[in-house]
């Protein structure tokens, strides 16, 4: 097993890697921004080192955490998602350094970055791929010509794009041009990179994934699926597993189609593969491979019975599961809500401080929080603030301990200047006849609004 770990991200998935890592009885190296030095994460850490520089920039900065590794003598470098988690040169600069990478290969994290070659790699292999551009389209008038190719609905879709941004939907040829400025501007900015392609759009769709582990042995295993459905600008709320719009013949398609996906790239650790499906043909499209722990992939633990983050360490570092991948056995039902630092009515980013943070407790309850009582939310990162996880014997039963788990989380600031949270919204789509359904598709907020 690994001796020493740092872990290159914060807040709750820091945490999260760094409970596992203790358990395992692996030293753990911190590192945290000089806003975030009053959050749990920090004093969780077995050494936790201060990083130098803009809050906003920090926890990209590849050269100053491997420094920082080196001086703290850690082994290897667990990125969590976000920040530096997809990132290939720093995958590549890790392992150069002489330290075990807790991920991909760089070259799988680099043929699942490119969404265009990606879709033309996993129609090559046979996994189905919604109608679309084969190439990245070169300005607004070969767009226009795409969407006329493949119909109207269409999105336009950042190549680099990833979590639900750098896309936009298109209904009619008149708003094709704006909207192509729109994506391209915000992709150079944000990715550094501003080409597009044309995908169809499905005006009913829900967005099912797969959790899959590469093995050291490079045998590829789907842990299940996980429907994501629930969003809000085109960014997930709601989690559950398994998804009611899955059954076993279906599940066993989208599981087949999604190891495939992971071989063709030469996968290895924790990944999920995306996909659209069409509840009412049953067919499904890869949309993307997320070449990293998932931030819902605690359900998926809660139903396996299963540690990713332990398997996680386990491959990277050379060893076998600690589970029997043959006789993989799903246990109940699990959803997991995402407590945002936002106004509930509009989603918008309300950080601040947090006076009050009282968890939910009970059976089949579990929380993965990074902040508490006395913290400070700062604009300066992502709203998630914590994610309620409950697992029941079936959906009504993880259902009912959802609301009351809900119910029960007390988060709350000063009058002015605290922080506002979207639990109120959470408790709304609980309550939802549609979501109780369980027919639901990604238009369900757009309805409860």
């Amino acid at each position: 097993m690994i001796g020493s770990l740092l872990v290159a991200n914060r807040g709750e998935i820091a945490r999260r890697v760094l409970r596992t890592a203790r358990a395992l009885g692996v030293r753990t190296v911190a590192v945290y921004s000089s806003v975030d030095a009053g959050l749990p994460f920090v004093a969780e850490a077995d050494k936790a080192v201060p990083l130098d520089g803009p809050p906003q920039a920090v926890y990209r900065d590849g050269a100053q955490i491997l420094s920082i590794a080196a001086e703290a003598g850690a082994t290897a470098i667990h990125p969590g998602y976000g920040f530096l988690s997809e990132n290939a040169d720093f995958a590549r600069q890790v392992t150069a350094a002489g330290l075990v990478w807790v991920g991909p290969p760089a070259e799988a994290i680099e043929a699942m970055g490119d969404k265009v070659a990606a879709r033309a790699r996993m129609a090559a292999a046979g996994v189905p791929v919604a109608p679309g551009s084969t190439d990245a389209v070169a300005g607004a008038q070969a767009c226009a010509a795409e969407a006329a190719r493949v119909g109207y609905p269409v999105m336009i879709k950042a190549s680099a794009g990833g979590g639900g941004m750098g896309m936009a939907v298109v209904a009619a040829p008149e708003s094709l041009a704006a909207e192509f400025e729109k994506v391209t501007g915000f992709a150079g900015r944000l990715f550094g990179d501003d080409r597009v392609f044309v995908e169809r759009y499905f005006p009913r769709v829900r967005h099912v994934e797969v959790q899959v582990l590469g093995l050291a042995t490079g045998r590829v295993v789907a842990l299940g699926e996980r429907d994501c459905s629930v969003q809000r600008r085109n960014q997930k709320v709601v989690e559950e597993t398994p998804s009611p719009a899955v059954d076993d013949a279906l599940r066993e398609r989208m599981s087949q189609a999604a190891v495939r996906a992971a071989e063709t790239v030469g996968y290895r650790n924790a990944g999920t593969v995306e996909f659209l499906l069409d509840p009412a043909s049953g067919e499904f499209f890869f949309l993307e491979m997320n070449t990293r722990l998932q931030v819902e992939h605690p359900i998926t633990e809660a139903v396996y019975g299963v540690d990713l983050v332990a398997e996680q360490l386990r491959v990277a570092a050379g060893l076998p599961p600690s589970i029997d991948v043959d006789n993989l056995r799903r246990d109940g039902h699990a959803i997991e809500l995402r407590i945002n630092a936002e106004d509930p009515k509009r989603f918008l980013p309300r950080p601040g401080a947090i006076e009050t943070w009282i968890e939910p407790a009970g059976d089949g309850v579990r929380v993965d929080a990074g902040y508490a009582a006395g913290t400070t939310v700062t604009p300066a990162y992502d709203s998630l603030l914590a994610k309620l996880i409950v697992h029941g014997s079936d959906r009504a039963q993880a259902l009912a301990r959802a609301r009351e788990a809900v119910g029960g989380f007390q988060i709350s600031g000063p009058e002015k200047g605290g922080v506002k949270t979207n639990l109120p919204f959470l408790a709304e789509v609980l309550d939802s006849a549609e979501f109780v359904s369980g027919d639901y598709d990604t238009g369900i907020v757009g309805r409860l609004r």
